[in-house]
């Protein structure tokens, strides 16, 4: 049976099923169902739409974050290194940053690091210091590894070591807050 309200099966309308192809006119009392599927599928689109900028717009904040985390450090020790690990607090989703680079030249990870955490906001492209610790050469950045704690990361015990390992110079606190 065919309906008459149904295009003809040309191109590639016909390889869909007769239920599934657009209608030269519409059937009889089938406007409602038409109308809230249309109301459905605009709402779908108003939501991904939201969802999109909503990401466009954090992953915009994050990056700024991020930037502003590497010209602190870089501001602060006095070396413009570019090979520089950045780490963000994922696990309790804070603004908290944390970023390594060595205290002398060098491949990165290949001479003591020093990491520095970042919180606060993004004042002037800079953000605040809240402390740091050391990590020895070739050394992943884990609890084990942090030696010579100071500011919150000493506060919240985060070093694993309570002294400098052989051959790792400890050079003193840099100062907390705002560089």
């Amino acid at each position: 049976m065919s309906d008459p309200a149904a295009t003809p099966a040309q191109g590639i309308w016909g390889r869909l099923p007769e239920w599934a192809r657009p209608l030269n006119e519409e059937r009889q009392g089938l406007g409602s169902r038409r109308l809230a599927e249309t109301t459905i599928l605009i709402l779908i689109g108003v939501f991904l739409a939201v969802a999109t900028v909503n990401d466009v717009v954090l992953q915009t904040h994050v990056n700024h974050r991020l930037s502003a985390d590497l010209l602190t450090w870089r501001t602060l020790t006095g070396h413009d290194y570019i090979n520089l690990d950045t780490e963000q607090d994922i696990k309790t989703h804070t603004t908290r940053d944390t970023v390594c680079g060595n205290v002398s030249p060098g491949a990165p990870g290949a001479r003591a690091q020093l990491c520095l955490a970042m919180t606060g906001p993004v004042v002037s492209g800079m953000r605040t210091v809240s402390g740091g610790y050391y990590l020895s050469p070739y050394h992943p950045d884990l609890y084990a590894n942090r030696y010579g704690c100071f500011g919150l990361p000493a506060q919240e015990g985060l070093c694993g070591r309570t002294s400098a390992p052989s051959g790792s110079p400890l050079d003193p606190p840099l100062p907390t807050g705002r560089p």
